[in-house]
């Protein structure tokens, strides 16, 4: 890589504003990729030049222009909230903070147009003004921003009922600037979206969105309790599959993963099992009966009323339980696993017996393929890269699906592979291999001097 002139770039960016601070620069450089112990050492130290924090698509086309002009790296970041190091730059240059960007374009009944900076959670209360609600959010709704989410997440909150991100139909449009020597503004619509949905932050600077919405629900918030992990997971898996019942979150946590929950303590004993659900107040009645029929008692119920107040279920759920866990014991790491349909419980109490408290069981169940499937976001007691590896190893012996979060690197994550249509498009939209570099073994030769 080229030495960059702080001083050129500076001046280039004149009237957009610009951080240089180093200590707020490090800060604006960095992600959750602390979970994991591995990439720790392996990012450490890794920083931006200088930050820019655009307010408009014409801001973003100017700093897309200069950064083209002096083939300077570029990192895009929304809130920082995702845990694969992909918003730490390997290769020094320039952070584009999105997080000005932050308009609500417009709220139409079933859709909704924003800007790429609009955190989740504002865009779920404008939205719920007109009755409809975001279809899925992360775990980390509060801060998340839109566009990180698409670039980063895979699903959450609302996947038992919608699928994943990916799924046809979840992203209707978006717009990118590209990185070329007179930068453009590029629509994509309809299938052509997967083009830069998923794709890490390496296709384009996302700067608005348009996204699907859902009916909003009062929903309420339930914990119940079984003796048997197995028979929880199993309890898991009648509601989701009961689709006459509305639900927006379904999670099974083995014990003693809830003994982490400070705040729930009172509500799950120690050495139970627990689920926690979202469910639309009108199943309530059907789910009473669901939750006798698997020997299971209701713990907790937070009404829709009171949706706004105290503690929510979903900030314990999802990736947020990692996050809970290492507050108390900083050697938690964890796994991202997708059991085949299947034999999933089977695969589920394989994995649950073989492992015992050294990788505790914490499910997500959603859907996939029109199917209602399970995930696993095990907590890991890490001891070392190596046994970490050895456990890795042994669920995907046995057919299960890892997403190595442990790696910064896309082909060694989730997808093995990028898809052709993404390289395609990155050739055309980012032909200096400015965006995001280095975390692709396909891409990391093809920086151009």
């Amino acid at each position: 890589m080229k030495t960059i002139d702080l001083d050129i770039l500076t001046t280039a960016f004149a009237g957009i504003e610009t951080i240089a601070d180093p200590a707020q620069v490090a800060k604006l450089s960095q992600d959750y990729h602390t979970f994991s112990p591995v990439l720790v050492p392996k990012l450490e130290g890794k920083v931006g030049d200088i930050v820019v924090r655009p307010a408009n698509e014409e801001e973003v086309l100017k700093v897309a222009a200069i950064c083209a002009k002096y083939r300077v790296p570029v990192t895009v970041r929304g809130a920082g909230t995702g845990n694969y190091g992909q918003c730490v730059p390997l290769h020094r240059g320039v952070i584009v903070d999105m997080t000005r960007m932050d308009k609500i374009v417009w709220v139409k009944p079933g859709v909704a147009r924003v800007e790429a900076g609009v955190k989740l959670a504002a865009l779920d209360k404008q939205a719920r003004e007109i009755g409809w609600e975001m279809r899925m959010t992360p775990s980390t709704y509060r801060t998340a921003t839109i566009g990180g989410f698409i670039a980063g997440g895979s699903g959450g909150i609302g996947s038992i009922q919608y699928g994943l991100l990916g799924d046809r139909g979840n992203l209707l449009a978006l717009r990118v600037v590209t990185l070329e020597d007179e930068p453009r503004v590029i629509e994509l619509r309809g299938d052509d979206v997967q083009k830069v949905n998923h794709a890490w932050g390496i296709n384009g600077i996302i700067t608005q969105l348009e996204i699907p919405l859902g009916p909003a629900y009062p929903w309420a918030e339930v914990i119940v309790t079984f003796e048997d992990f197995m028979t929880a997971a199993k309890f898991g898996q009648a509601l989701g599959n009961a689709d006459g019942m509305i639900k927006k979150l379904i999670t099974i946590f083995a014990s003693p993963i809830p003994q982490y929950f400070h705040a729930l303590q009172q509500y799950i004993p120690e050495g139970v099992h627990s689920a926690f659900l979202m469910v639309a107040e009108p199943s309530l009645e059907s789910l009473s009966g669901l939750v006798q029929q698997y020997g299971g008692q209701i713990t907790y119920e937070k009404p829709a009323q009171e949706a706004g107040k105290g503690t929510h279920l979903a900030e314990f759920a999802w990736n947020h339980t990692t996050l809970h866990a290492r507050t108390v014991d900083t050697s938690i790491t964890y796994l991202q696993s997708m059991f085949p349909a299947d034999t999933n419980l089977q695969l589920v109490e394989h994995m649950y017996h073989y492992f015992g408290d050294e990788v505790m069981m914490h499910l997500e169940f959603f859907r996939a393929n029109g199917k209602v499937t399970v995930g696993g976001l095990q907590l890991v007691r890490y001891t070392t890269e190596e046994r970490l590896n050895e456990i890795i190893r042994y669920h995907e012996k046995q057919g299960v699906q890892i997403a190595n979060p442990h790696t910064y690197i896309i082909e060694d994550g989730g997808r093995k592979v990028i898809d052709p249509e993404q390289l395609k498009f990155k050739e055309m939209v980012d032909p200096y291999g400015l965006m995001n570099p280095g975390k692709s073994k396909v891409l990391q030769l093809k920086i151009k001097s």
